[in-house]
């Protein structure tokens, strides 16, 4: 077990100095320069490397910064508890749940019409099915974040080395499929407790919660998802979901909500 953590310690050391890890903005303000690819190391050897090759990284802009929190053992939930601090104006999208093969690709295309750049907290056996879908999500320059290997809801009271299954499993799943080495971990509905935070941190992961929460896993309405959204403000991360369900009115939602918030002035931004 102390072998498996160094060596994701090890990974996590070479995908900082590489600058895998990053704040993106979207269309909304000029970029520093022009995006340098770097080089991501896989979190193992491929069993069988001849007939998959490996991963070619997302290229990420040169301006971004590696995030840490300015506390330690709790959740981020705000933008100003990471450093360095980003842009002023900055907002944060974050989807849960996926990749799911309808809704996350309508999502990827509204994303990709409005230069907006998100982060996604995704599940492991959701990228065991669709692999292809996942890197897409990469190769678009959003974040790939771990979200445990099964979506677990009873997580705060699953045994500690049920929780390490949970996030290793899908930390080298997410890894082999995408090249991504994930930096942030999000617990299944908020759920967090002293064993989740030790083993997020023993990973090298920093836990990320969220500020405005539309609840459009229940499917509330377009209205009531839209009329959540708005509320963001400068600093905050929104929750929303792409995966585990009906994702239209999330979808419709969005259509909405993200161009207001970019008349606003607000800057979306990727962890």
């Amino acid at each position: 077990m102390a072998n498996a953590a160094t060596r994701r310690r090890a990974l996590y050391l070479l995908g900082a100095v590489a600058g895998l890890t990053a704040f993106g903005a979207d269309g909304a303000r000029p970029e520093a320069g022009p995006s340098r690819a770097t080089v991501t190391p896989r979190a193992r050897p491929a069993p069988n490397p001849t007939p998959t090759p490996t991963p070619t990284p997302t290229p990420r802009p040169a301006s971004w910064g590696a995030a840490e929190p300015a506390g330690t053992g709790k959740p981020v939930r705000t933008l100003s508890e990471l450093t360095p601090a980003p842009p002023p104006k900055s907002i944060a999208l974050t989807l849960d749940d996926g990749p799911h093969p309808k809704w996350t690709p309508r999502i990827l295309d509204l994303l990709a019409e409005e230069e907006v750049r998100a982060t996604f907290f995704i599940v492991g056996e959701q990228v065991k099915r669709h692999p292809r879908l996942t890197r897409r999500i990469a190769d678009a320059g959003h974040q790939i974040c771990n979200h445990t290997e099964t979506h677990p809801m009873s997580i705060g009271s699953l045994s500690r080395k049920r929780v390490r299954a949970e996030i290793v499993d899908a930390h080298d799943r997410i890894a082999d499929a995408t090249g991504v080495v994930p930096r942030y971990f999000r617990s299944p509905g908020g759920v967090w407790s002293r064993t989740i935070l030790d083993l997020t941190a023993e990973n090298d992961m920093l836990p990320v919660d969220w500020a405005v929460d539309p609840r459009d896993w229940a499917r509330p309405g377009v209205r009531s998802i839209r009329k959540a959204l708005l509320k963001g403000k400068d600093g905050e991360i929104l929750l929303c979901h792409d995966g585990g369900g009906d994702r239209s009115q999330t979808l419709k939602a969005l259509q909405e909500v993200i161009p207001k918030l970019k008349r606003r002035g607000l800057t979306f931004v990727a962890l």
